[in-house]
């Protein structure tokens, strides 16, 4: 999977299950503080990240993820070993 596809699929499930507006959705977005995410919503990206993906990600994982840059990192390592 490409960096690209996975950007591509993280900004779809942002504006479809978040209703996050598109202008909104750039790298250095913060997860909190500019997509207005909070703790529920995580459960979500995790569960929406193992659907898509097969990464499971666990809680102390998620606190290093503060950005959706750092989201789209996370799972282009992982799917790429």
């Amino acid at each position: 999977m490409t960096r690209e596809d996975i950007i591509t699929a993280i900004n779809n499930f942002l504006t479809e299950e978040f209703e996050i507006e598109e202008t909104q959705i750039q790298p250095a977005a913060r997860l909190r503080d500019d997509l207005g995410l909070e703790s529920l919503d995580f459960v979500d990206i995790a569960v929406i990240v193992q659907k898509e993906f097969g990464i499971t990600l666990k809680g102390e994982e998620m606190t290093g993820i503060k950005t959706l840059n750092d989201l789209y990192e996370y799972i282009f390592k992982f799917t790429n070993n």
